[in-house]
């Protein structure tokens, strides 16, 4: 039985911490190339946050109808036929594994110029890099050595701290001269299409949102979950604004455009050469503690699928003296590896993660409409979503939008997603089949 012990500042404080991610240290460049025009480009932060406040507290009822340990794989096992579910949850599984490849090769882009001679500061020292950290974080998975909860969020706090260092910039930098002399880049004459493209790396930015279906069942008090929900994706909203502006009041709209690695050259212009290789090993080290944790959460979806006997039981192979998932740990890596061999770039790994995101994010969001229509004889005095259905249906039609424009914008990468994402169902049953008996409402 899972007792409720978060509070409204407990939950605003998670809210935060889950949402604030490397994508606003690499993405803004993009976006802005994307959007052509700082109105867009502002209009696509404000627009992403916005939308992603109505996934956040969607997923919250669905977390508090269905107050089980497993998070979207227990959702998807409840809500839709076993072949469809296991797609899903592998869909999700990719994801993440492609995130993480994403977010691994940022990090090897901003160690890069610090620890690599010269003549290997291009792709191929990049990519070696990269080879290297995955290595790292899997061997010290694998032998089972262990961060502790409270360095883990020290290097979560860590980008906190930057975004708060680097909104301070604003009154200590004077603007970029030789920015004005810049032209903007501008890539999509439709508005339209600017700001759909613009937005499917915003949404990359605001990504951990969907985590708040874990809190149903844990707050103090259901009424706390939309305030703290709100409350929180404001905060990160505000700080998300507030950096955006930053970076383009100091470096200059058309810098931006051209800027991969906007915080070490916003850090540059703050404290010099060594304040950008501070933001770069600051940034670094917080990207290893966002892998560390992947490694550790994705092995444990991989068991209770195999628990549930839709995976072979080599997945629920655990090491007792180290309590370690070995294999499902060698097998998550291995996806993260592939991933990169196969998609080679940051922003192609952007677009693949987003084109399947937002599909299998749209599913789950689906579900409170399912839950609601299967569990509307039942007594139910949990979290209730204010504004359903208008506030789902349109997170559900904005994450569809964003799926078209990666179709639109990239349809190389968004056929890749589409036939990976469908090969969850030979998957399915050529790993074996077994009736799900024990899916039952809780």
């Amino acid at each position: 039985m899972i007792r409720p012990n978060l509070r409204f500042f407990d939950l605003t404080m998670i809210v935060v911490s889950m949402v604030i991610g490397i994508g606003i240290f690499r993405n803004p460049s993009i976006i802005a190339r994307h959007a052509g025009s700082e109105t867009i480009f502002y209009s696509a932060w404000i627009i992403g946050g916005l939308i992603s406040i109505f996934g956040a507290l969607t997923f919250a009822e669905i977390g508090a109808r269905l107050p089980l340990i497993g998070g979207f794989y227990k959702t998807y096992s409840f809500c839709y036929p076993p072949a469809l579910a296991f797609t899903l949850i592998w869909g999700y599984l990719t994801v993440d594994a492609a995130a993480c490849s994403a977010v691994t090769y940022a990090g090897a882009q901003y160690i890069a110029p610090i620890v690599m001679p010269a003549s290997w500061q291009d792709e191929s020292g990049r990519r070696i890099l990269f080879f290297v950290m995955i290595a790292v974080l899997f061997t010290l998975n694998f032998l089972g050595i262990r961060v502790g909860k409270h360095t883990q969020n020290l290097l979560s706090s860590i980008k906190i701290i930057l975004i708060l260092i680097f909104c301070g910039a604003i009154f200590f930098l004077k603007p970029d001269g030789d920015a004005a002399s810049l032209p903007v880049i501008t890539s999509h004459p439709n508005l339209f299409l600017s700001l759909g493209a613009a937005l499917i790396a915003v949404f990359f930015s605001f990504g951990g949102y969907q985590n708040t279906v874990n809190f149903g069942a844990e707050v103090h008090k259901p009424q706390h979950i939309t305030r703290a929900i709100i409350a929180g994706m404001l905060i990160v909203l505000i700080l998300y604004l507030a950096i955006n502006f930053v970076y383009v009041q100091t470096l200059g709209f058309a810098r931006v455009q051209r800027s991969e690695l906007i915080a070490a050259d916003l850090s540059a212009g703050l404290f010099g050469s060594y304040g950008s290789t501070i933001a770069s090993v600051a940034i670094f080290i917080s990207i290893l503690g966002w892998l560390n944790a992947s490694l550790l959460f994705n092995p444990r979806v991989l068991y209770a699928m195999a628990e549930e006997g839709v995976l072979p039981r080599v997945f629920m192979r655990m090491n007792d003296k180290k309590q370690v998932q070995e294999f499902s740990l060698a097998f998550f890596t291995l996806m993260i590896v592939v991933f990169f061999l196969a998609l080679e770039n940051y922003d192609n790994l952007l677009n693949y993660v987003m084109f399947n995101d937002t599909i299998v994010l749209a599913a789950a969001a689906f579900c409170i409409f399912l839950l609601r229509k299967k569990q509307q004889s039942a007594p139910y005095t949990g979290y209730r979503l204010h504004g359903y259905p208008l506030l789902p249906a349109v997170f559900i039609l904005t994450l569809l939008i964003v799926t078209l424009n990666v179709a639109l914008t990239d349809p190389r990468n968004a056929l890749f997603g589409f036939i990976v994402l469908i090969a969850g169902f030979p998957i399915y049953y050529l790993a074996g089949r077994r009736a799900q008996k024990n899916r039952q409402a809780p």
